[in-house]
């Protein structure tokens, strides 16, 4: 009976470690021990089309203007970026939540855009990139003539 209590045991124990995996990768968090690499992932972002032009959101909490790239290459949008963890001079760490965290994510636009109008801006932890459409890739109104 004894026998058949550890192997009981085992088997739930084996699940609840399974389980815990799974949510941890689903989570975004695995991979993760507070000291190293950076996430694959990378920050949450929304690409959207607002009519005559496409607007990306990234958050990039921590980061300035100098640690984040935008690049555009034919239909592709590239945004890449690094957060650099320093502790202030004269001051050791005690306890390191926030991690080191280098990212690149690229997007195939669904449509064209100018090239030459497209601004980046970083507000409170938010990059917000906007992407004029070029003309042919504009709506346009139809006029309807009655026959």
């Amino acid at each position: 009976m004894v026998g058949y209590w550890n192997d009981f045991e085992r088997t739930f124990a084996a699940m609840d470690e399974l389980r815990r995996k799974v949510q941890e990768a689903l989570d975004g968090s695995a991979g993760w021990d507070g000291q190293d690499a950076p996430s694959s992932r990378g920050p949450a972002m929304n690409l959207w089309d607002a009519g005559g032009q496409l607007v990306l959101r990234a958050d990039v909490p921590g980061m300035s203007e100098s640690d984040v790239n935008v690049q555009l290459a034919q239909d592709v949008l590239t945004v890449s970026g690094q957060r650099r963890l320093t502790s202030p001079e004269g001051y050791s760490v005690h306890r390191q939540e926030r991690t080191p965290m280098q990212f690149s994510r690229s997007f195939t636009l669904p449509c064209q855009v100018n090239g030459d109008g497209i601004a980046a801006s970083l507000k409170d932890g938010v990059l917000t990139v906007t992407l004029p459409k070029a003309p042919e890739s504009r709506p346009r109104q139809i006029a309807v003539k009655a026959a």
